[in-house]
């Protein structure tokens, strides 16, 4: 016979079992910084994408990552299956932002990654998701849109519809509704640069390395703030 406390026990082993961090993919993904966390999560999430908004837009998220972060000739597969992740998002909700948001960043990754063909193959669909995302919520996750497409008007040449003028507007909006939103500065920075607004583009960098570490984004804001530093750097120079 099993004794009660004997049941207890089990039951606490069992609890312990069903969320251990190694089966828990929102903890995997915390910890992306390793590719290997990531990967785990993708392979958790992927099965249970097909049926499930959330679980797809995660998914995407996380091939986005995994996109842009994994050697160079495993990217692609990884962002190719997060467009489909992030297709599947909109296909079974499509009034969230979140399946818009990761389906435009993966594409938009392929875009600059691979070619002058995924460049044009994707240009107008990346600006008619985030502008979805706008539509839905403005504002959404601190101007997370709003600064992605931004830095559209700033990387598309003026010929297929940038604008230096445009992609500023949206830069500082996103800063109004979130200023540490580091994406944002960074390209507003990138910008002011090219347009030889030295001082201002420095102020916006010394922002970036002045910001606290988000909790949430904690990998993406080390690497921003790296990213300041070569700025600075160069403008220096």
């Amino acid at each position: 016979m099993i004794q009660p406390f004997r049941l207890v026990c089990l039951a606490c082993a069992l609890l312990c079992a069903q969320t251990s961090p190694a089966d828990d993919p929102e903890e995997l993904y915390r910890g992306r910084e390793d590719m290997a966390s990531a990967a785990r999560a993708a392979a958790l999430w992927a099965p249970h994408a097909g049926g499930d908004a959330e679980t797809a837009w995660k998914l995407a998220r996380v091939d986005y990552w995994l996109g842009t972060h994994l050697p160079e000739r495993e990217r692609r597969s990884a962002l190719e299956r997060g467009v489909a992740a992030g297709e599947t998002a909109i296909r079974l909700a499509s009034n969230l932002p979140e399946g818009h948001f990761w389906l435009a960043a993966n594409m938009g990754a392929l875009a600059e990654s691979f070619g002058l063909m995924q460049g044009l193959k994707y240009r107008g669909r990346i600006k008619a998701e985030l502008q979805r995302v706008l539509a839905i919520e403005p504002g959404w996750q601190g101007g997370s849109a709003e600064a992605a497409l931004g830095q559209w008007y700033f990387e598309v040449p003026r010929l297929l519809g940038g604008s230096h003028s445009q992609a500023e507007a949206l830069l500082r909006r996103a800063l109004a509704y979130d200023p540490q939103n580091l994406v944002a500065l960074l390209f507003l920075a990138r910008g002011l640069a090219s347009d030889d607004r030295r001082d201002e583009a420095a102020a916006l960098l010394q922002r970036i390395l002045d910001a606290p570490v988000s909790s949430d984004w904690g990998p993406e804001d080390r690497e921003f703030k790296k990213k300041a530093v070569e700025k600075l750097k160069s403008l220096a120079r």
